[in-house]
């Protein structure tokens, strides 16, 4: 079962995928589709500064009328980046991103990035705990408790 951010992490991996605040919008676009992804961190060095998503490009970009290859990232990124520590648990994902509405997560620990969530991340480990549940109560109930010969 996948109780913590570390072990999610473990399992998916810690790949960031990170972009300058002076990169244009263009080029956070095409990492974020080169990469298959909907949000980009932005960092600078080793400091996160910043995130940006499909939605900040929705909303602050085309809704505007601004041009994505004038525009920097750093006129439109979100500045303040909600982040969750490798120790806190599922459900603490689950209610950061309730409470925040936001679908990207970085995780953080002394304060430098090592990876980072999404919901579909949280959702299938929440899916994935589950069935184990659901297969150890059955086990449970059918007097199998996974011993094999």
């Amino acid at each position: 079962m996948i109780e913590t951010i570390r072990q999610l992490l473990n399992k998916k991996g810690n790949q960031v995928w990170a972009i300058s605040p002076d990169a244009t919008v263009y080029q956070a676009l095409e990492l974020m589709a080169d990469k298959d992804i909907g949000a980009v961190l932005v960092m600078e060095g080793d400091k996160l500064v910043g995130i940006f998503s499909e939605r900040d490009y929705a909303r602050r970009c085309i809704l505007r009328n601004r041009k994505s290859k004038e525009t920097l990232v750093k006129d439109l990124m979100t500045t303040n980046v909600v982040t969750i520590e490798p120790s806190a648990t599922i459900d603490d994902a689950m209610e950061l991103m309730t409470r925040y509405r936001i679908r990207h997560l970085p995780v953080v620990e002394n304060g430098k990035v090592v990876g980072v969530i999404s919901i579909g991340d949280v959702v299938k480990a929440v899916i994935e705990n589950q069935e184990h549940l659901i297969s150890h109560l059955e086990g449970y109930i059918t007097g199998d408790h996974g011993v094999t010969t």
